[in-house]
């Protein structure tokens, strides 16, 4: 039974160990790129192409990948369902970019910075501000005189 035990922790350890190297990705949905000529299909800047809704293209050269989606509003919206590394992690002198384990032409989600931390270290992420709900203004800043 101990021995059992012991290959549990370790079985643990070496997971807690290997999420590590599983780079932090970010999703989110904007509007669309729609041409005139080609309504109903989102426009893929990246490759100069038409995608239809429910299909998916590579970013390249950024580290990304898009989805056309059709929304569910009445009268239903293009959108894009961007996938990317999202923003760096805040400087940390004990977190280090690990660029043996860093694939920069590697598909998507294989090509996001992948870093590496000295014990008890741990990566912050900056807050990414969120976009108000459909239909609400966003919080204007006082201008400076």
């Amino acid at each position: 039974m101990k021995y059992l035990v012991v290959v549990a922790v370790f079985a643990l350890a070496f997971a807690a160990e290997e999420k590590e190297d599983i780079p932090k990705t970010y999703k989110r949905l904007i509007p669309a790129d729609v041409l005139r000529d080609f309504p109903g299909t989102c426009f893929a800047s990246t490759r100069c192409a038409t995608v239809e809704p429910g299909n998916t293209w590579e970013l390249s050269p950024f580290c990304g990948r898009s989805t056309c989606v059709l929304s569910e509003d009445q009268p239903p919206r293009l959108l894009e369902l961007v996938e990317d590394c999202g923003p760096l992690p805040l400087a940390n002198p004990k977190c280090k970019l690990d660029t043996d384990k860093t694939n920069k032409t590697a598909p998507f989600p294989g090509c996001c910075p992948i870093f590496t931390c000295e014990e008890g270290a741990k990566l912050e992420y900056p807050e990414l501000p969120t976009p108000p709900p459909e239909g609400e203004k966003a919080e204007e800043k006082p201008k400076k005189a």
